[in-house]
């Protein structure tokens, strides 16, 4: 069965779709199966990956509204070789919609259902708020991965979530966790952004990825060709920090499993 991670984080351009598109690329690099989950109406991932938004056929909404299947849904990534459920503006309408239905934080986790067992990995990419798209996302995830930038404001951004996580797992989905905290747009020569990764390190310890994603021009442009930056410049810092990310978790998943057995 697929490891389900949300990628979520409510303060907006933290990185959370650059992470969704760059480390469903470096999993499929290295052989996994990968399904890229667009539940952000400004569709974001979905043009990262190549993909007209305006052009599919059916949407995660309609995936959430119960009009069509998530198998009937799921396209390829043009180029990287990962599949997604692509997203759009419609995704807006499902999110009113669902505010009327009984059981409406469940619909993406009853949705992925008869899907996630083709996937090794199914990465979910949040809306930069807390709605019931985000609900959706955390209630269906076994665990959430949270991208932060070193700064003042981002760990008050992150006790709101923690909270928000804390609260999911009590009302309906008991095992979820926080996956990991992973810096993003890191400058090591800033001090404050040197004084923030060591007060998560000293909070969440093994939590907190050892991979810093550094500021990086490769991967900022890299969606304005529809690519992960693996494709656009596999040599970019950006690009080989996302293939080290997909390595600590590969390497995680591995000790979990080892601790299982």
């Amino acid at each position: 069965m697929a490891r389900i991670i949300a990628v979520a984080n409510q303060k907006g351009g933290v990185g959370k779709t650059t992470t969704c598109v760059n480390l469903a690329a470096s999993l499929a690099a290295t052989r996994r199966r990968v399904l890229l989950v667009d539940t952000d109406p400004q569709g974001n991932a979905t043009m990262g990956c190549g993909i007209d938004k305006r052009e599919v056929e059916y949407s995660t909404c309609d995936v959430l509204l119960g009009d069509a299947s998530a198998a009937d849904s799921i396209v390829s990534a043009p180029q990287g070789g990962f599949a997604v459920l692509p997203g759009n503006e419609d995704l807006t309408l499902a999110e009113v919609n669902l505010l009327q239905e009984i059981g409406r934080e469940m619909k993406l986790r009853k949705a992925l259902v008869p899907v996630a067992g083709l996937y090794d990995y199914v990465l979910i990419d949040c809306p930069p708020s807390i709605n019931m798209l985000t609900v959706n996302a955390l209630t269906a995830a076994d665990g959430v991965l949270i991208p932060m930038q070193c700064e003042y404001y981002a760990l008050e951004g992150l006790s709101a979530l923690l909270n928000t996580i804390e609260q999911v797992r009590e009302s309906v989905n008991p095992d979820l966790e926080v996956y990991g905290i992973l810096r993003t747009m890191f400058d090591p020569r800033i001090n404050l952004s040197n004084e923030v990764s060591m007060q998560l390190i000293k909070h969440f310890d093994k939590k907190v990825f050892r991979t810093c994603v550094p500021r990086n021009i490769r991967l900022a442009e890299a969606p304005s060709f529809g690519l992960p930056a693996l494709l656009h410049d596999r040599s970019s810092r950006g690009a080989i920090a996302y293939l080290a990310l997909a390595g600590e978790i590969l390497r995680r998943e591995d000790a979990r499993v080892a601790q299982a057995v």
